[in-house]
């Protein structure tokens, strides 16, 4: 796992107490730590002798010792993490730094799926029914309605097959339930999804409103802009924390999103990431990693693509 050591509000140290809590929690787990080689000497000085071989380290350019107040620079250890992964010397990205240059980096060093855009960042939500998958939580603050249409495609396709949702219900975020609610994008989206032909025998189910991201009873999936599903998914994240989380509290998922529709696994943190919440991220592309996850999301959409042009001919 390539981690970004300069991503975070609190870089390099919270990332360092997460990778050393990774480290712990998965004897199987190797880790390419991308930054301040100081850092990285953190982490290798605080394992047994015997597990220094399963961390590398990887300087990014221009990266300085302490945790640097320019843009570039904190931009500059993603950007290296996510050539480790296009080169093959990683097999997953993992960053709590700015959104938007973790997703711009990916883009462009990865690559994007035909017939994605603007790729989505989805996270998991803990519901009284069970996992909900929201997106987009970040990456498309301002899309159209072929933007949120991609993004129920995917969504479907990552509740399919990280989820193991059979026939996943996917629903557009707005005001109310009733047909024409929402403001125009929404009025338009709604009628653009329900033309879908969503991937793993998925079915869009109409509008839903916020309680049933609470309850998870309506969909299986939640559509929505970045910027909504930001604001959402923090003000929730607080209120589970505050309050405690729907559900039973020991399958709470990771406080991290996936990347989806970018060629490569990668995983996004919240800038003010904790320890844990660093090693649950890296926990999570890890996984993502083994089963194969994002291989099969794309396989999924591929073939979804390959089904309309036979049905066109």
């Amino acid at each position: 796992m390539a981690v970004d050591l300069l991503g975070g509000d609190h870089a390099p140290a919270v990332v360092v107490d997460g990778a050393l809590l990774a480290c712990q929690a998965d004897p199987a787990l190797k880790l390419l730590l991308v930054g301040p080689v100081e850092a990285a000497g953190e982490v290798l000085a605080a394992l047994d002798p015997a597990d220094r071989g399963r961390v590398r380290s990887l300087a990014a350019a221009g990266t300085p010792v302490s945790h640097p107040a320019h843009a570039g620079w904190i931009e500059s250890g993603v950007r290296a993490a996510v050539l480790a992964v296009a080169q093959g010397n990683a097999d997953a990205v993992v960053s709590a730094g700015s959104t938007g240059a973790t997703v711009t980096s990916a883009a462009l060093g990865l690559g994007r799926w035909p017939g994605v855009r603007r790729p989505a960042l989805a996270a998991v939500l803990p519901t009284v029914a069970g996992r909900m998958v929201l997106l987009d939580v970040g990456a498309s603050v301002d899309p159209d309605e072929h933007t949120l249409a991609t993004h129920a495609l995917l969504g479907a396709a990552y509740a399919s097959t990280a989820h193991a949702r059979s026939a996943p219900r996917v629903g557009l975020l707005t005001i109310g339930t009733e047909p024409g609610k929402g403001d125009q994008l929404r009025r338009v989206a709604a009628a653009e999804l329900a033309r879908l032909d969503l991937p793993g025998e998925g079915r869009y189910i109409g509008l839903v409103e916020g309680n049933h991201v609470v309850t998870g009873d309506a969909c299986d999936v939640v559509v929505t802009d970045g910027y909504t599903g930001n604001v959402l998914l923090k003000g929730l994240e607080t209120a589970y924390a505050t309050l405690g989380p729907p559900g039973a509290p020991d399958t709470v998922p990771p406080r991290a999103a996936v990347l989806l529709g970018v060629s490569g696994t990668v995983v996004v943190c919240h800038g003010a990431a904790t320890g844990p919440d660093l090693a649950a991220g890296i926990a999570l592309a890890a996984d993502l990693h083994r089963r194969a996850a994002v291989n099969a999301i794309a396989a999924l959409m591929s073939a979804r693509s390959t089904h309309e042009v036979s049905d066109e001919q």
